[in-house]
């Protein structure tokens, strides 16, 4: 955490709107692609990101200057996340009460190019089977290309601890794809 990215906290805590949008112009792009690799829809991104910055502007009285803002806005688009998944599942569960019309089997093709089918296992397993700590590591590590040392900072973490995650994930994913190995 940079001493930047404190006194922006700071002042956004004291409701200054200036600090508030350094803020998010600093986080947006970072925070849009981890919360777009989540959910694979960059429109439902957007609008997981502006709630998660809505969300920090309604409760910045409680902001604390001395926590990584990232951890606190990956934290808040997770959750946004899970609500959107949770909801996502209701309605697929009630989906065949609904009657479907105009429907044919041509809209469904089987055939599903390899590689595409193996992205889809691994986005799977990142989101569902990574702990929240490992996953969010993982993302900036992989998807964002952040060094470690890049991690450690973003997240208020040790070095060896983003490589440890690191390495749990990989682990993870390894075990968990050995049918496509």
């Amino acid at each position: 955490m940079t001493n930047q990215e404190k006194n922006l906290l700071k002042k956004v805590k004291n409701s200054d709107k200036t600090a508030f949008q350094k803020l998010f112009y600093n986080f947006h792009d970072t925070l849009f692609r981890f919360v777009a690799y989540r959910v694979q829809d960059s429109d439902l991104a957007e609008d997981i990101t502006q709630e998660t910055f809505l969300r920090v502007w309604k409760t910045r009285k409680s902001l604390i200057p001395e926590k990584s803002f990232f951890s606190l806005i990956a934290r808040i688009s997770t959750n946004l996340c899970y609500d959107h998944f949770r909801h996502v599942e209701v309605r697929n569960r009630h989906e065949d009460q609904i009657p479907q019309f105009g429907k044919s089997h041509f809209d469904d093709p089987e055939a599903v190019n390899q590689a595409e089918m193996l992205q889809e296992e691994i986005q799977k397993i990142i989101n569902k089977k990574l702990p929240d700590k490992c996953r969010a590591i993982f993302i900036l590590s992989r998807i964002e290309n952040r060094s470690n040392p890049e991690i450690a900072e973003i997240l208020d973490l040790s070095t060896r601890t983003v490589e440890n995650q690191i390495y749990r994930a990989l682990k993870i994913l390894k075990k968990n794809l050995k049918n496509y190995l």
